[in-house]
């Protein structure tokens, strides 16, 4: 019994395989089309943040702290943290992950949130959803990189897929515990005021699942940021580079700084994006 189930391997492997020869057979220019528009829009991003003076950003970044959370404690992490990056010479692959970090999270939002609204409005979706939603989260994410390399080509648009297949569960599951977790009792009272189904979800469901959404933001950046490095094998630009160079070559200064910016960048983010009140100060 052992070896005719040994012997009869059912090739899911070579399926995929040919799946994938297919598409870039048959549809590659529909790729090198999403290719050409990320890598433009990515690209663009990077321009703008190089562009700008180092000192005038970390000042906009510290201004915008200050605006969000009115904490002094966190402009000063602020500016600190982005002075040490631009002392340590990672400003450049600094922009660069952020501006990765901060497309890969907008795709999973602007995809995540809209899909956790309708799975918890129906939940035969989001049975059909969840067995994916895990396998997205459980595939070792080596596995990605091969199909999206075949797919997009060499650079910063096979990262950015990869990263955004990785993090979307995320803003998915929370959006979605977040909206079927309204109390029925919220939903009756808007009901019974004459709301419709739209005004109910913009007035009562969004409003208190909006910190449960709010967490599911900070945790698709901190599971971009992971594959920061990732995305370093395929190509994108960023502090993944000089992490793998210092593996590479055992160099154990260059591996700590470029490490030590990556956590910066994460703490930052994490501040940023709490909810407003929440940062002391």
């Amino acid at each position: 019994m052992l070896d005719w189930l040994t012997d009869n391997k059912i090739p899911l492997g070579r399926w995929i395989k040919g799946f994938v020869d297919f598409l870039n057979e048959n549809v590659a220019w529909f790729f090198d089309l999403i290719s050409d528009v990320l890598g433009f829009l990515i690209e663009g991003f990077i321009w703008i943040l190089d562009w700008m003076h180092p000192l005038a950003l970390t000042a906009i970044a510290a201004a915008l702290a200050w605006r969000l959370h009115r904490s002094w404690k966190l402009v000063l992490l602020v500016v600190a943290s982005l002075l040490l990056i631009l002392n340590l010479g990672y400003w450049t692959a600094t922009m660069e992950t952020l501006a990765l970090v901060l497309s890969a999270t907008s795709i999973c939002m602007l995809i995540g949130i809209p899909l956790g609204i309708a799975a918890a409005h129906r939940p035969w979706l989001y049975t059909g959803l969840r067995p994916i939603l895990d396998l997205m989260q459980t595939i070792p994410t080596f596995v990605y990189l091969i199909p999206t390399l075949i797919l997009f080509g060499l650079g910063v648009v096979p990262g950015l897929i990869s990263t955004v297949i990785f993090a979307i569960p995320a803003p998915i599951r929370l959006t979605y515990l977040g909206i079927s977790g309204v109390p029925k009792q919220l939903l009756e009272a808007g009901e019974a005021f004459g709301a419709t189904q739209r005004q109910l979800l913009w007035k009562v469901e969004l409003p208190h699942a909006l910190p449960t959404i709010m967490a599911g933001l900070t945790q698709c950046i901190m599971l971009s940021l992971s594959m920061v490095v990732i995305a370093a094998l395929v190509g994108a630009n960023g502090l993944g580079k000089p992490v793998v160079r210092a593996l590479n070559t055992v160099n154990i200064a260059q591996g700590f700084e470029a490490g030590l910016a990556i956590v910066i960048v994460a703490i930052l983010l994490d501040r940023f994006f709490k909810q407003p009140g929440e940062t002391k100060g």
